[in-house]
């Protein structure tokens, strides 16, 4: 258990009220860290804290409204972890947009910038603020949510795959600038997981049973399938592991 265990640590999730988000982080604090969650409305983060607070058995969850596209507001964010819970040990920077569906030649500039600002720039703006807190300590974990579907080409997720390939390659840069600091960065790729904001592509009649089939484990994904990822790659356990973009898809993806 010791290569898991999280106690002391201190981990800040954004887009974490829910989904996949909310379970990496009951995952971390199960674990033992404190973990601060963060999406732009706080009613959600309160009632997503105090659940997680019930879970564990003890008040190691605090919500943090901030929404990521604002640079200030992130900041802000950073500053008030530091208030409620200390220096940052672990990163999640799972929140992300997709506002365009259809051609990549149909996007509008507006449509464009948004998501490569929410799914890219975002999450280079969070990394350098937090890694200060890691090099004085000489390690430190940091994950970013990209996507299956930086690997392949689409008629209808274009942009928002782009975006998700440049946050693999934001991530692997990372990771050869502060290796030598002891900062860790890596990706991970989900396929297609039943959560709200996937909810367009497989809540339709028959879809999902579709989809299932040409996927191995003959399921998609759930939000907590999550859960061990996270607290694999915030732990000692991943301590070797850097700059790698991990698939987790049942498989679909295998032969990409």
């Amino acid at each position: 258990m010791s290569l898991f265990d999280l106690t002391g640590k201190v981990a800040l999730l954004t887009g974490a009220s829910k989904g996949m988000g909310y379970e990496m982080a009951l995952g971390l604090a199960q674990h033992g860290a404190t973990v601060v969650i963060s999406s732009r409305t706080q009613d959600d983060l309160d009632t997503a804290a105090a659940e997680i607070n019930k879970t564990v058995g003890a008040k190691r969850a605090h919500g943090i409204a901030a929404n990521i596209v604002h640079k200030d507001s992130l900041q802000a964010l950073v500053d008030k972890t530091h208030e409620v819970a200390g220096p940052i040990d672990i990163v999640v920077g799972n929140a992300g947009v997709n506002p365009y569906f259809g051609p990549i030649a149909g996007i509008s500039d507006e449509q464009y910038e948004r998501t490569m600002n929410a799914n890219v720039q975002s999450n280079l703006w969070l990394a350098k603020m937090v890694a200060p807190d890691m090099e004085a300590k000489g390690s430190g974990s940091m994950m970013f949510t990209a996507s299956i579907g930086a690997f392949r080409a689409s008629d209808t997720l274009g942009t928002y795959g782009m975006s998700k390939l440049a946050l693999i390659g934001l991530v692997r840069n990372l990771a050869m600038e502060f290796g030598p600091k002891g900062i860790r960065f890596n990706a991970i790729c989900p396929g297609l997981i039943k959560t709200d904001f996937a909810r367009e592509l497989w809540d339709k009649p028959g879809v999902e049973e579709k989809y299932s089939r040409a996927i191995p484990l003959r399921r998609l994904g759930e939000p907590e399938d999550f859960a061990g990822l996270a607290v694999f790659l915030g732990s000692d356990a991943s301590k070797y592991m850097t700059g790698q973009a991990l698939t987790v898809c049942g498989g679909s993806s295998m032969w990409s």
